[in-house]
C-alpha cells in the first residue's frame, strides 16, 4: 500500500499543530505555578562573650566530663519556622523568615556555648559527637515562640532540663527553665533578638544550675 505525497503532507501539519497545541498547553502550565516565597534565614543572635563568661569567673574547673543533648520536641518546635501565638488558641509562623536550624540544635548549641565559656565544665561535648560523658543535660523544649500580650509580642522560652549521670542512667536533678523578653518592637529582627536573650537566659541559668549540682556530687558521686 502507497502513501500520496498529499496524505504526508496533511500528516505533517497534523502532527505540527499537536506539537504547537502542545507547547502552548505546557507554557501555560508553567505560567501558573506560584513563585517561590522568599525567605530570609536568622541565626539565633548570640550574647557578649563578656556576659557568658561572667558566671564562672574565679570557680574551680570541675574534673568531669559532660554531654549536652539535643533538646526532645514536639513536631511544631522540631523545625526551621519561627513561630508566633497571636491569640491563646492559635499558633502561626512569620511569613517568610526561617531560622537557620531546626529550634532544638540552635538551644543545645546555645547551652554548650555557655557551657565553654563558663570554664567550670573540664571536658564538654554534644550529643552529634556521640562521645562518652560523666554526666549528661536531657531535656525537653516546651515553649519557643512569641506570643502577643497586649498588642505586643513576648518572646517564651521554656526548657524541662535534667542533669543525669551516665553511669546507671541515674538523674541527678531536674528542673524547669523559662525566659520571657519583651522585643524592641514588632518586625521580625526585632522579635529575633529577643529569641536571643531568651534563650540566653536560659542557657546561663542552665549551666549555673547544672555545674551547683555537679559541685555537690563530687564528693560522693552522688551515689547515695
Amino acid at each position: 500500500m502507497s502513501i500520496r505525497k498529499a496524505d504526508v503532507s496533511s500528516l505533517n501539519r497534523i502532527a505540527a499543530r499537536a506539537g504547537l497545541v502542545a507547547v502552548i498547553v505546557l507554557s501555560s502550565a508553567c505560567s501558573v505555578l506560584p513563585r517561590p516565597e522568599p525567605v530570609d534565614t536568622y541565626l539565633l543572635p548570640g550574647a557578649p562573650a563578656s556576659r557568658m563568661a561572667a558566671q564562672g569567673q574565679g570557680e574551680p574547673t570541675l574534673p568531669v566530663s559532660l554531654r549536652v543533648s539535643r533538646p526532645v520536641a514536639g513536631t511544631q518546635l522540631s523545625g526551621q519556622r519561627i513561630l508566633v501565638v497571636p491569640d491563646a488558641n492559635r499558633v502561626s509562623v512569620y511569613k517568610g523568615a526561617n531560622w537557620s536550624e531546626p529550634v532544638p540544635v540552635l538551644l543545645r548549641d546555645r547551652i554548650v556555648e555557655a557551657f565553654r565559656s563558663d570554664g567550670r565544665i573540664a571536658a564538654l561535648s554534644s550529643d552529634e559527637q556521640r562521645l562518652q560523658a560523666d554526666y549528661e543535660i536531657a531535656s525537653e523544649l516546651l515553649a519557643f515562640h512569641s506570643e502577643y500580650r497586649d498588642g505586643a509580642p513576648e518572646v517564651v522560652v521554656r526548657l524541662d532540663a535534667r542533669l543525669v549521670q551516665r553511669d546507671g542512667r541515674r538523674i541527678v536533678a531536674s528542673r524547669l527553665f523559662e525566659a520571657r523578653q519583651r522585643p524592641a518592637g514588632v518586625a521580625v529582627p526585632q522579635v529575633v533578638a529577643g529569641f536571643g536573650e531568651a534563650s540566653t537566659t536560659v542557657a546561663d541559668a542552665l549551666v549555673g544550675w547544672a555545674a551547683g549540682e555537679i559541685a555537690r556530687c563530687l564528693p560522693k558521686a552522688c551515689a547515695d
